[in-house]
């Protein structure tokens, strides 16, 4: 209770800036639909969220170990992990990023670039596309077995098309085919090509609230893969200058290649890990 309450109060301490809520559930000029999700992700997924031109957000996700095992490990606070990651809006309706994780000490470079617009009397979605290439650079030769291990093996790929309508003020749902490949597979009868189909919303609770809900169905999972589908559940606080957003997850890693290809937890386990995302925009 007492983590919790100081993770509360962590967006207070910051340095304030001008309130986010200005961009919330308004339309501009041209009646385009605006802020279908507060940040950037919904919760594990990326959300067709846009930063602005000339924007620059930096994103600090903590995701705590696995909570099963109790008092023994703190309820997960022993077996943290943390990401860094930055966003540039290098035009309109463009983002660049780069990243690093201490699950598995892995480097991610992104692009996130909109598509389709929705509009009011007109285009009735957003349509927004996503590639990240990860590197992970935990992987060694000696402490692994793996001789043979070229650069190459370190890469994963991601190609994802983001798809939301925001019905109302309040409920806003995104779909989202994607695509994976990893050049070396953890499970050595998984294809290296995989599919999944991921689906994720938001309900507004009060004018500072909302509930985020994100899934994903990995299709061509190997039979004898002990990963699983990620199901997360999250809350974001909007204030002034910040999106607080923490979640329950059965997936410990924190980019879009990691929660797809090794969310090791199970919710009817009781093996699920909590974090939280806190964004800064400058």
């Amino acid at each position: 209770m007492r983590i919790l309450l100081l993770l509360l109060i962590i967006p207070f301490l910051s340095f304030s800036q001008d309130d986010l809520l200005s961009e919330i559930d308004t339309n501009d000029d041209n009646q385009y639909a605006s802020a279908a999700f507060k940040g950037l992700k919904i919760v594990n997924f990326e959300s067709t969220k846009i930063a602005d031109k000339k924007l620059f957000y930096m994103v600090v996700s903590h995701r705590f170990g696995t909570v099963k095992n109790g008092i023994d490990d703190f309820f997960g606070l022993d077996g943290a992990v943390t990401r860094l990651n930055f966003i540039y809006g290098i035009m309109d309706g463009v983002n660049i990023g780069v990243s690093r994780s201490s699950f598995q000490k892995t480097y991610e470079t992104s692009l996130k670039y909109r598509l389709l617009r929705q509009k009011k009397g007109g285009l009735p979605f957003t349509l927004v596309g996503y590639n990240s290439v990860t590197i992970n650079t935990q992987i060694d030769k000696e402490n692994n077995n793996l001789p043979g291990l070229e650069f190459k093996h370190r890469l994963a790929y991601v190609w994802q098309m983001l798809l939301s309508r925001k019905f109302n003020k309040n409920f806003s749902l995104q779909v989202m085919p994607t695509l994976l490949h990893e050049n070396l597979t953890v499970v050595d009868d998984q294809e290296n090509t995989q599919y999944a189909l991921g689906v994720g919303g938001r309900h507004k609770l009060t004018k500072r609230w909302s509930i985020n809900v994100d899934y994903a169905y990995h299709m061509n999972r190997s039979s004898d893969s002990p990963f699983k589908n990620p199901l997360s559940i999250g809350f974001d606080l909007e204030t002034g200058g910040h999106v607080f957003q923490m979640h329950f997850t059965n997936a410990q890693p924190m980019n879009t290649y990691g929660v797809l290809s090794q969310g090791s937890g199970d919710w009817g386990d009781g093996d699920f890990f909590f974090g939280f995302n806190l964004s800064r925009v400058f």
